[in-house]
């Protein structure tokens, strides 16, 4: 099984003429995504490798079920973009567009929350339930998204969007296939946490072991590790932070924009401290994770 997609998603993007999203568009057809329809206003009528452009969402929904929306417009329409998804009751939305402004960012995710609506981003590169479907950029060409990406029974939930494709190349080619992958975004204000992803791959009887990929900044891991602390968790949790060079390097920052340093509970070490109390099992290196996830999933 997988968590918010499947091979049966139907799936929409707005702002499909764009440069990336055109090419966004082939590759998730090509992976076999249901896309029934693409949004750029002004543009009814064209096709964009045969998925019909329309001039708003509301006359997609007329035609069509959509299950989820790819967002990828300009920053400065994003949320216009996703208060018409939301308005007209679509269940999923991937923003990949980055640097939206955050009060854009916050007004996106409460009128979501008001809706009951899942939005995982911005400044995500996608998710992917291998074998099925595909939501966004993530993996690139279908040569390469097969390479990396194989079906089985791990979750992965990454801060960075460049390592939910490391992190599940790595445990690929270790024989260990993923449920569904999940670049949950890397700016300061995102939807959905590592709490959100945890409670559905809970829910998904054949996910194993989840892996996530943390960075310095933030309380996401706080929030994680409190939550398994006071719930309990019947799925290993293996993870990684990154950015520990940090603390070693006064001066040197790390990239995300959501990677700011405010206190000591937003550093590598003191997230990891929080984690290991938590019973999360917690790597020093990334290639650990491999070995790590095999023990874990031997009791499960």
């Amino acid at each position: 099984m997988s968590i918010l997609i499947d091979q049966e998603t139907k799936v929409i993007i707005q702002g499909i003429t764009g440069r990336e999203a055109f090419t966004s568009t082939r590759n998730s057809l090509d992976y076999g995504t249901k896309i029934v329809g693409g949004v750029t206003p002004g543009k009814r009528g064209a096709d964009v490798y045969g998925v019909p452009v329309y001039d708003c969402v509301c006359d997609i929904v007329k035609e069509h079920e959509v299950d989820a929306s790819v967002i990828l417009v300009p920053a400065r329409f994003a949320k216009d973009a996703a208060f018409e998804a939301i308005d007209n009751g679509i269940p999923v939305i991937n923003i990949i567009t980055e640097d939206i402004p955050r009060r854009d960012t916050a007004e996106i995710l409460e009128f979501g929350r008001q809706h009951g609506t899942t939005i995982i981003g911005p400044n995500s590169v996608g998710v992917i339930s291998p074998g099925k479907a595909k939501l966004g950029p993530i993996g690139g060409p279908v040569q390469d998204t097969n390479k990396t990406f194989t079906p089985g029974p791990i979750g992965v939930i990454s801060r960075s969007g460049g390592f939910t494709g490391e992190l599940s190349n790595m445990l690929t080619h270790s024989g260990l296939g993923q449920s569904t992958a999940i670049s949950m975004g890397g700016d300061p204000i995102i939807g959905s946490t590592f709490v959100d992803l945890m409670l559905l791959f809970e829910a998904d009887p054949e996910t194993k072991a989840v892996v996530i990929f943390g960075e310095p900044g933030g309380n996401l891991e706080a929030e994680l590790a409190n939550w398994v602390q006071n719930r309990g968790t019947r799925l290993p949790i293996i993870a990684f932070i990154a950015g520990r060079f940090v603390e070693e390097m006064p001066g040197v920052s790390f990239g995300h924009a959501g990677s700011i340093v405010h206190g000591s509970s937003d550093t590598v070490s003191q997230k990891m401290s929080l984690l290991r109390q938590a019973g999360i099992i917690v790597a020093e290196e990334v290639s650990q994770i491999p070995k790590l996830v095999k023990e874990a999933i031997k009791y499960v």
